[in-house]
């Protein structure tokens, strides 16, 4: 009988040994599942990875800087499309009114349709 005293004893520290080990990888998965870690986590992918590619855009820029110019100004003229169609009209408008006096078929028209309204 004290054999099997002795063996439920070592069984039952053996028990607290493992109940001690599971215990402890919960609270290290809790520690790395936790939000404010997986947050800094990501932060930080996000943070080298950014790096890296901006690393990559100036390698690229070195090797190529014609044609990295031509795409950045590309990149403006799509952006500003809306103000530089409005200086091109205003420039042709004002070189038709100067080059052909005030004989501007499209001015005249527009005078004679508010006149019309009116």
């Amino acid at each position: 009988m004290t054999d099997r005293n002795a063996d439920i004893v070592a069984a039952e520290i053996e028990v607290e040994k493992a109940r001690g080990r599971l215990i402890e990888t919960a609270r290290l998965l809790q520690a790395r599942l936790s939000p404010r870690t997986l947050a800094h986590n990501a932060w930080e992918g996000a943070k080298t990875r950014g790096a890296d590619l901006a690393e990559d855009a100036v390698d690229v820029v070195r090797s190529r800087p014609l044609a990295a110019t031509g795409i950045v100004a590309a990149l403006a003229l799509f952006l500003a499309r809306e103000p530089v169609r409005d200086l091109a009209s205003r420039f042709i408008d004002g070189a038709r009114s100067s080059g052909n006096g005030d004989s501007d078929p499209e001015s005249s028209r527009n005078k004679s349709d508010t006149e019309k309204v009116q």
